[in-house]
């Protein structure tokens, strides 16, 4: 299913029927700052497996999607002075790795103790976030031929992974012409990883 949701005022309806696949262990496919993710929800640890399994035996660790900083911070340690630098950088295109804490679900973790954490600029993934009332794990969508459209136009994202997904938002076409960091968080290198006492 292809559903639209605008980034000024986004219906309240469309959000539902995204809450109601994440909610039912779907794996959604929405923007984010330049090109779409997949995404599902933190509590549906099948939803995970699943998305796990959609990416492959080179399924990179995957990144938590925070709605703000409040909501990062009750589920990585985070202090004053890290704070202060989320801060500054957040929301947009960077992802930062922090200390994981007890309320992140061992299957999102995989044997590792800390988190790559977003909170993108795209109103639309956080009103997705927010919709949901958790956190979403994600991937970005990558195109094993290179080519831009499958990864920011979400009528080709459609056709291409519509059978796979519960359903995916079409909130524009997206914008991967960008350079530095946003390039770099597109590539998966981390952007920082900040240590908390």
């Amino acid at each position: 299913m292809l559903t639209k949701i605008y980034e000024q005022n986004p219906s309240e309806r469309e959000l539902r029927k995204v809450v109601d696949a994440l909610e039912d262990g779907g794996i959604i496919i929405y923007p984010t700052d330049s090109v779409y993710a997949f995404g599902c929800s933190l509590r549906s640890p099948k939803a995970i497996e699943r998305l796990r399994r959609m990416k492959g035996k080179d399924a990179e660790a995957f990144t938590v999607v925070f709605e703000n900083l409040a909501q990062a911070a009750e589920y990585c340690r985070v202090d004053n002075a890290v704070f202060r630098i989320l801060k500054r950088n957040l929301p947009g295109p960077f992802t930062f790795v922090l200390a994981a804490s007890a309320r992140i679900p061992d299957k999102a973790l995989e044997r590792r103790r800390t988190i790559g954490v977003r909170i993108p600029a795209s109103p639309v993934a956080r009103a997705v976030v927010g919709a949901l009332g958790c956190p979403m794990i994600t991937t970005s969508v990558k195109d094993d031929d290179q080519v831009v459209e499958y990864t920011t136009d979400p009528e080709l994202i459609h056709e291409r992974y519509g059978r796979e997904v519960a359903l995916v938002i079409d909130g524009g076409i997206g914008d991967c012409n960008e350079e530095g960091a946003d390039a770099a968080a597109r590539q998966g290198w981390r952007l920082g990883v900040l240590k908390t006492k």
